[in-house]
């Protein structure tokens, strides 16, 4: 199970990656996807360059810390395998509801289905505990 869940983390980590290069303009993940340009909660607080690189610098945050988790959970480092999934878990969710613009069209590319992972993730963590 150990090699399972450390392997998950690593790669849902990975994913990020793929946000943090569509908010920096590296790439487009999907025609028309402005993420995270419309956060409502983020509107009139800072510029449209600001919130893309706040996103794609909190995306590489979410990211070392899930691969950091899935790889102590992979050595059996005993004293972080339990603790350390909860910050990125928190700081993914975080990172997707902030830039989130208000809408339900097209959840599943706003980080919809990352949240959903995270409270999976949480859950197996409660679980484990």
């Amino acid at each position: 199970m150990n090699i399972f869940l450390g392997i998950f983390y690593i790669l849902h980590g990975l994913v990020h990656l793929l946000y943090m290069g569509h908010s920096l303009n590296y790439f487009e993940l999907e025609k028309g996807f402005i993420w995270p340009d419309n956060s409502k909660l983020l509107a009139n607080i800072f510029s449209l360059k600001t919130k893309k690189i706040l996103a794609g610098v909190l995306c590489i945050i979410a990211t070392i810390s899930f691969v950091v988790a899935g790889i102590c959970v992979l050595i059996g480092h005993s004293s972080w395998q339990q603790m350390e999934i909860i910050f990125p878990v928190i700081l993914s969710t975080l990172l997707f509801v902030t830039f989130w613009d208000g809408g339900s069209h097209k959840l599943h590319t706003q980080g919809g289905i990352a949240i959903i992972i995270n409270i999976l993730i949480f859950f197996v963590y409660l679980n484990r505990a």
